[in-house]
């Protein structure tokens, strides 16, 4: 694998953690979203990640492995429903349901995300170093 193909392994690696990063950011701003009905409240979303094959743009053998986002979904968690009648957004039954995000598990599932991140910069950092060595051996 020349070094060229890992910039573009680890750049696609830092896109899909980058939306890791704000997906998971997304769910924990709306952690205590509060609402009258099971189908407004906010459910916890999650990205799907899928391995990919590109092929070299440049017709030479060998191809460039990378990471995508297929989609995102929702989480299937049952809500959380409160009997709470005085609550101005409270049905008509006297309930308000809140999301279904759990913030522990948010907030390992950010700091999953950081260190992956990190460690795809490490490896274009570490790559990069590489090219900078192999150039300044014709000097």
């Amino acid at each position: 694998m020349s070094l060229f193909k890992i910039f573009d392994a680890a750049g696609s690696g830092l896109n899909a953690q980058s939306i890791r990063l704000n997906t998971t950011a997304s769910n924990l701003a709306n952690a205590d979203s509060v609402s009258s009905s099971d189908n407004a409240t906010y459910r916890a979303r999650h990205p799907v990640f899928s391995t990919v094959l590109l092929d070299n743009q440049l017709g030479m053998a060998g191809e460039s492995a990378g990471v995508r986002v297929e989609r995102i979904v929702e989480s299937q968690a049952p809500l959380r429903s409160e009997y709470r009648p005085d609550h101005p957004l409270a049905n008509p039954e006297g309930y308000i349901f809140r999301s279904n995000v759990n913030v522990v598990e948010e907030m390992a599932d950010m700091m999953s995300a950081n260190r992956s991140f990190n460690s795809n910069l490490e490896v274009m950092n570490a790559a990069k170093q590489m090219l900078l060595r192999t150039l300044s051996l014709g000097q």
